[in-house]
């Protein structure tokens, strides 16, 4: 019942923000530009001109807690005639979470800036005081929900630790660490001269990753599954804290949807090359990775109701990745603030955020999307929608998986330590399988360009994480 007030009191002040924003911006265009009110056929009022205002961020997430700040949405429809397509999409943002995340980003999107192309430009910093870091290549790595319990004291399975970090107080904070992250990509899509949805792309991308141990003052030294990995080798002394990953990608593109915010019907497919070369970061980690995604939108009630589907696979080609690489998806376009590693709000919802983490991996997002009420406010057109779905991923190309399994015993070996009533923290012996979840949504959308979404998912495994997982932000997921 608590989660439910909170859930409709932010969606209530999200529904004024953008209400009293949407009249603001609407006085301020047919003010300047002097024009009639022009409708299309469906009676919808066709957009004109540059749109824009600034906005609080308020938002939830069940990993990251609840979101606040402030962002400036600027839109460009040019004369009307794209409408709701638009010309020019920009925005910033600056916002946090209360379990001590922060985002400073830019992101913009550009239609014929240059003559037959699209740009998008993405800049952002991204700090994260609770990065959820629960082990490599999916169930083989266990989990043990009294481990991620804040609220108990440190667990007696994991005494042996303390012989090997004097002073640890060991809150169950076993699977947080730090990461800071600055990323900048800039990529160009250009249409093919035969074929209307057919396009190339290339694109350059900058990483720079600060990673390190769980680090809140409050509960001190504590003994998490970081530096259990790293005593242990999985995560190697000179990759432990970071460090630059610079790219260069090479895209096919298939584009026939009609709108990018919220498409009812067409398809789209992006097959990705990225490379990332030695000579470069100087890190000693060149590696080639492959990268595809398919989204597929079917009308069953024109307009009102739409089947749409995801499927998104990502492989190492040659060479070999670090472990902080393998916590970002490789598109070419990065429409999204997170780029992390499967589970959560942007991949599988309702699992534990970053539960899989492999070399490669799949994974499926399915809903029906469902139009309950349109109508008009202050000069701008609503849609209430619903979406339930269904989600699932896994590892499909394991990450030093062998390392994994012996890593345990050595350890023990090494330390000299025989209890057989210690828990094995980083292999569970299991193979991997499908993580699945399901859950439902709702979408307040104006102008089909603004989109408040809040989703409730939760994983079908015990083994993801337990309990119902939920998401306010903004937009559909693809």
């Amino acid at each position: 019942m608590k989660k439910s007030k909170k859930l409709l009191a932010v969606l209530s002040i999200l529904l004024m923000t953008f209400a009293v924003n949407a009249q603001q911006t609407s006085d301020d265009v047919q003010s300047k530009a002097k024009k009639e009110k022009i409708y299309n056929e469906k009676g919808e009022l066709i957009k004109q001109g540059w749109n824009f205002g600034p906005l609080p961020v308020v938002g939830y997430n069940s990993d990251l807690g609840f979101q606040y700040g402030a962002c400036v949405d600027i839109f460009n429809y040019g004369d009307g005639s794209r409408y709701p397509k638009f010309d020019y999409k920009m925005n910033l943002e600056v916002s946090a979470y209360t379990k001590g995340s922060l985002n400073l980003r830019f992101y913009g999107d550009f239609y014929n800036l240059l003559p037959n192309s699209r740009l998008f430009v993405d800049a952002g910093y991204f700090t994260d005081k609770r990065f959820e870091f629960y082990g490599f290549n999916g169930y083989a790595s266990p989990f043990f929900p009294r481990l991620s319990a804040w609220e108990n004291d440190r667990p007696e399975e994991l005494f042996f630790f303390n012989d090997l970090m004097p002073g640890a107080k060991g809150k169950t904070t076993f699977y947080l660490m730090n990461r800071n992250q600055f990323r900048f990509n800039s990529s160009l899509r250009r249409q093919f001269g035969f074929g209307e949805h057919l396009y190339y792309g290339f694109g350059l991308s900058y990483f720079n990753y600060d990673m390190g141990k769980f680090n809140i003052d409050k509960y001190g030294d504590v003994v998490t599954l970081y530096d259990i990995y790293c005593l242990s080798g999985l995560i190697r002394e000179n990759e432990a804290d970071g460090g630059n990953v610079t790219q260069l990608k090479l895209a096919f593109i298939y584009d026939s949807k009609n709108h990018d915010s919220d498409p009812t019907k067409g398809a789209y497919f992006e097959a990705t090359l990225t490379g990332a070369p030695d000579f470069i970061d100087g890190d000693g980690y060149s590696h080639l990775t492959f990268n595809a995604v398919w989204q597929h939108y079917l009308p069953i009630v024109k307009d009102n109701l739409t089947f749409a589907y995801r499927i998104v696979t990502q492989n190492v080609v040659a060479g070999e990745i670090p472990y902080y690489a393998m916590f970002n998806s490789n598109m070419l376009f990065y429409k999204k603030m997170s780029t992390d590693a499967m589970g959560g709000s942007n991949s599988v919802r309702g699992i534990n955020r970053n539960r899989v983490v492999g070399q490669g991996y799949a994974w499926l997002n399915a809903e029906i999307r469902w139009k309950i009420l349109k109508f008009q406010f202050i000069n701008q057109n609503w849609n209430i929608a619903l979406n339930p779905f269904f989600d699932a991923g896994m590892v499909t190309q394991s990450f030093r998986l062998e390392e994994q399994e012996q890593a345990w015993d050595l350890l023990r070996e090494n330390y000299d330590v025989n209890n057989e009533f210690l828990i094995d923290p980083i292999y569970s012996g299991e193979k991997e399988g499908i993580h699945t979840s399901a859950g439902c949504g709702l979408k307040i959308i104006m102008n089909k360009n603004f989109i408040i979404s809040a989703e409730a998912a939760k994983a079908l495994d015990a083994r993801d994480g337990n309990g119902l997982r939920m998401y306010i932000g903004f937009n559909y997921l693809f």
